[in-house]
């Protein structure tokens, strides 16, 4: 007689099986962040990488600057009127200045008024929604104010004496925002732009943004006159990274989860229209414009053949998400801090066209790059992860 197996026991193995299979899928997926080095197609990463060679041997400066007190994750940058800084966000909360001729950081502002077990050395990711996390940064050259995209917080502003900053604008039409991000001025008229990475997933989770193919991003403005937001796209992919070109005609965005390059029209005849530029070689974050109309966009790691196809069936990490009781985006920050993941810095022209690549090929520090930003000859480079500074000096020939 052949005995009947009790349903409890059934159902505890497919659980057993369908957690076994969710396990192996992320470790496929945060794996082949590191191992797949086959390139897009779309994009020849390996023309460009042959045509910037002597750029790359040409850079000899760099100088790793440490952040203080335990923080990491120096997202973004910017400098104020009088040309002091760079200023940037970090993972505690905190919005610190370089004093360059004193050769430290100094306390600027925050985003939070609570500070209480904030500061120092522990994983930050589990308090930033009560400290704060500030990632786009971008002075108003008229008023002095730095303006602010805190993930959590969403965007605000702090005088020029710094402080605890004031919220502007938390929500549109009902929708609270999930994941501010990043952000541009409109120095004519003081108009913010800025993105909302999703509504369905906070910061901490970003790495669920990417592998669900969640698509409740959107790109928005925000008038500090009338104090209204305007919803401009919605229904992206991990919209991120967003500047403004130098007339004010258009904004150049990304998508992190497709890794794509947009143009969106503000002005003339072509206003409202969108446009797909580029598809990056790896995962975009923030978009930055020089003092001649340039652009830099920070590449956080490759984007291989394999994990496209990975994100391009979002099935996978949906059904990952709901079963699997490891969090991803630890597992990917875990693996990141001891195999790394190639960095990448490009350059684009005044009309949003790659002309130049940079990666870690050589210096082996830009790692999980966030931000490349271009001020008096010198590139400054900033990470999500990593717990210092990289400024790297232009070659002549951009500088």
């Amino acid at each position: 007689m052949i005995a009947n197996i009790p349903l409890g026991f059934k159902a505890k193995a497919m659980s057993t099986r369908l957690l076994s299979f969710a396990l192996g899928v992320v470790s496929l997926a945060v794996v082949l962040v590191y191992f797949d080095n086959s390139s897009v197609e779309i994009f020849s990463i390996h023309r460009l990488e042959n045509e910037t060679s002597a750029l790359t041997d040409e850079i000899q400066e760099s100088t790793m600057i440490p952040l203080p007190g335990g923080a990491i994750g120096p997202e973004s940058f910017s400098f104020d009127g009088n040309g002091d800084g760079p200023y940037t966000g970090v993972s505690d909360g905190r919005i610190i200045r370089w004093r360059a001729n004193e050769s430290r950081w100094v306390d600027f502002a925050v985003t939070s008024p609570i500070r209480d077990g904030c500061e120092g050395r522990h994983d930050h990711s589990q308090t930033e929604h009560i400290c704060g996390r500030p990632l786009g940064l971008r002075f108003n050259e008229n008023t002095g104010d730095l303006y602010i995209t805190d993930a959590y917080m969403g965007l605000l502003a702090v005088g020029p004496n710094g402080g605890v900053a004031s919220p502007l604008a938390q929500q549109l039409d009902g929708l609270a925002f999930g994941f501010t991000n990043s952000l541009d001025i409109d120095h004519n008229t003081g108009v913010v732009y800025f993105t909302d990475s999703s509504t369905r997933f906070p910061r901490r989770n970003y790495v669920s943004v990417i592998i669900s193919g969640d698509d409740t991003g959107r790109l928005m403005k925000f008038d500090p006159v009338t104090n209204k937001t305007t919803l401009l796209l919605n229904n992206l992919k991990f919209p991120n990274g967003v500047a403004l070109s130098k007339n004010g005609d258009f904004l150049l965005f990304v998508e992190t989860t497709t890794c794509r390059l947009f143009k969106f029209w503000l002005k003339s005849p072509k206003a409202g229209n969108l446009e797909v530029l580029a598809q990056l070689p790896g995962f975009p974050d923030n978009v930055k414009r020089n003092s001649i109309g340039e652009f830099w966009v920070g590449i956080n790691s490759r984007r291989g053949k394999l994990l496209q196809w990975v994100v391009s069936n979002s099935w996978i990490g949906n059904g990952l998400i709901r079963v699997c009781p490891v969090d991803v985006t630890k597992v990917h920050s875990c693996l990141g801090g001891v195999m790394g993941g190639m960095g990448m810095g490009v350059r684009l022209d005044k009309d949003g066209n790659v002309v130049e690549v940079l990666d870690s090929g050589k210096g082996k520090r830009w790692k999980f790059v966030s931000e490349v930003e271009e001020y008096d000859g010198n590139l400054w480079v900033g990470s999500v992860t990593r717990s210092f500074v990289i400024k790297q000096k232009l070659p002549m020939s951009l500088d």
